[in-house]
Formats: structure tokens, sequence, C-alpha cells
């Protein structure tokens, strides 16, 4: 059983105000997230998201959010609903212990998936709040090694002129790499754009692909030992994200390093798979495994390890999370969340800067007021 919760200090900051809210963000045009199996998903139009924006009495405030696609976003919202009570005041520096009181708040329904989702738009909040109160870039805060870390854009399965057109523009933009999605049922149809797109870019150009989990384990070998000559950065995602054991043979067998961890919900389905010595590039996402508190234990184990970090979607949170790794770090240069902050990052030969904004540096843009479909405030009573 967890430790009793320590008792509410009569005096001094505490928190006073919790206001969650939902919001749709529309995307601009559906994007294709289709794996090679049928079925298994449809184009994306719209993206969920939880945001929570918590207040003290001494008049900081703290900005966060978590995300669902597809389905779960009015799910997210009724639980953190339910936990939020308990947050008022509480002081808002422990952020380790609230973060497993609202955890065993909600034990029943697990401490992965939903659960650690309602609690990551919380804990971002709380993260950003102590940031924004030092003064500091939450990066800065958290011991950055960096102050731009590098960048690179992922490019759809689309008509193989299309791809070398997105890629060059991407380029172009600011970008250090590029990403491609493997998803063609012809595997050979999958190396060929690859081929064309490593002769179009040139022999310099940092490439990763993402198979999206779409292999079995006797097609992810022989297609990752096809993938070998050309020179990528990694391979990502070549089988089921919770399959440790497929995932470790395939990075001993190869040289092109391994990255899987995007779909994963919690510090202990990353601790298995690098214990497992499953990835070379751990990616975690910090609104999926529950916020910033358990990002940073997965990312102590990376570290441990000797693994490189790529954190997954959320460029906004996931830059400053990056710049305070040790060791090799990307992240992907994501635009979708753009238009829900009046703030945009930074990119610049081929890195994302670091805000000097002090916390994640964001604010909500009234684009985002407008897309709110719910929204309910908790104060403390006289």
């Amino acid at each position: 059983m967890p430790e009793a919760a320590a008792p509410t200090a009569p005096s001094g900051d505490r928190i006073d105000r919790v206001r969650l809210s939902l919001v749709f963000l529309p995307l601009a045009a559906p994007v294709s997230d289709t794996k090679a199996h049928p079925g298994r998903s449809q184009p994306l139009t719209e993206v969920a998201f939880l945001f929570a924006e918590i207040g003290t009495v001494d008049g900081c405030r703290g900005l966060g959010f978590s995300y669902a696609k597809r389905a779960g976003g009015p799910a997210l919202y009724a639980h953190a609903k339910e936990l939020a009570p308990q947050l008022l005041g509480q002081d808002p520096n422990d952020t380790g212990r609230i973060w497993e009181d609202l955890a065993w708040a909600g034990a029943s329904v697990g401490r992965g998936g939903l659960a650690a989702q309602a609690i990551a738009a919380v804990d971002i909040a709380l993260w950003d709040l102590k940031a924004r109160r030092a003064g500091l870039p939450l990066a800065k805060l958290l011991g950055a090694y960096r102050d731009a870390v590098h960048c690179y854009a992922g490019v759809p399965s689309t008509p193989l002129p299309e791809v070398v057109e997105t890629a060059q523009r991407a380029l172009s933009a600011g970008a250090g790499g590029i990403k491609l999605r493997l998803s063609q049922p012809d595997l050979a149809a999958d190396l060929e754009r690859l081929r064309v797109l490593r002769e179009r870019l040139g022999d310099g150009v940092p490439l990763m692909v993402d198979a999206s989990q779409q292999w079995d384990r006797p097609t992810a070998h022989r297609m990752c030992r096809a993938l070998e000559r050309f020179n990528l950065v990694w391979i990502e995602e070549p089988l089921d994200a919770h399959d440790a054991v497929g995932h470790a043979a395939l990075a001993a067998a190869l040289d092109t390093p391994i990255a899987t961890g995007e779909m994963l919900t919690s510090v202990t389905e990353h601790a298995q798979l690098i214990e497992a010595g499953a990835s070379d590039v751990v990616q975690p996402d910090a609104p999926r495994v529950g916020g910033i508190t358990p990002f940073l234990r997965i990312a102590a184990l990376a570290d441990h390890k000797g693994l490189g970090l790529a954190p997954h979607f959320a460029t906004e949170v996931h830059l400053h999370l990056a710049a305070a790794y040790p060791r090799s770090t990307w992240i992907e240069h994501v635009d979708w969340l753009e238009p829900l902050f009046n703030e945009r990052v930074e990119v610049r030969s081929g890195r994302v800067l670091v805000p000097d904004r002090p916390g994640l540096g964001l604010t909500v843009s009234q684009k985002a007021v407008a897309w709110t479909t719910d929204h309910i405030e908790f104060t403390e009573t006289a």
C-alpha cells in the first residue's frame, strides 16, 4: 500500500483551482495512418485533447494536456473529473506524491492506458507551473544538455512523386531528417520507394522508416535485413509494440537500430522492453505514459542502458524532455498542435530550438477555446 498522503499545510503555496477542458482539434486534411492490415484504422480527421489548467493561492498557473486519437477523449475527460477534486489544497511542488495519489485513486482501472493518460494532463500542468514559477523553460529546470534538438519530419505513404516532394519541402523548411512510412502491400514496392527517396535526397540526409507494427516475425527479419543497405537511423515498430522477444531478436541481429515504444502507456511496459533489449531507441510519449513524472523514470532506465531517445508526437512538450536527455536524441516535428496555442516551435538547421519562455512556453489560443466542447472548474471552498 502507498504511504499516507502528507497533510495539507495550513498556509503557504497550495492548489486552489483546477480547470479541465475537452477540446477537439480538427485536422486540416484527413491523415491516413492505416496499417497494412485492412480495417485496423481509418483516416484521422480530428484529435481529442484533455487540457488541465492548475492555479495556486500565490497566483501561479500551469498548463498541461493529453490526447486521444479516434476514441477515448470523452473518457479521459470523465476520469480526470473524478480525480481533480483531490488536487485542491495540495502542494503543487509534490509532483511525485500527487502522481501516486491520483494513480491509486484510479487503481481499479489500472496504471496505464486511459487512467495514466488522464493523469498526464495534470502532471504536465504541475511541471509547467513549477518551471514558470522558477522563471525557467522546462528543459532548463530539468537540467538541459542542449538548447536545440535534432528533428525529423514524417512522410506519409502517398504516391512516390509526392513522397519525394514532401520530403524535399520538409528539409527546405528546416527538418534534419526524414521518416518514411512503409505500408505497401507489396514489400518490394516499399524497398523501391525507399531506394528512390535515398537516391533523390542523397546519402547525407538522415533517414528513418516506420513499419507501424505491420509485420510478423519472419517478415520483419527478411525486410529488416533488406533495409540494412540504406544506412537508416532506425527501423521503427517492425513488430507488434508489445512483442519484446521479437524486437529483442531483431535488435541483436541487425546493425540498424530498432526503435519502438510510442504505443506503450506505462513505465512498466517500457521497462519490460528496455530490460529485454528490445530497442536501441526508446520512444515514450509523455501524454500516453502518464505525464512528465513517469517519462523521466523511463528516460533514466534508457540512459542506464545507453539507449537513444526519440519521444513520440507532442513536439511542444517533448522538445523540453529531449533537451534534458544526456544521450543521442531526436524528436519528430509535428505541426498538428500549432492551432491550439498562440506560440510556435522554431525549427532551424535541422533542430527544434528550446524556447526561452518559462515552463512549456505555451498559452491556449482562441481557436482552442472555440473547439472546446465541455469544461469544468474545481475551486477551494471557504
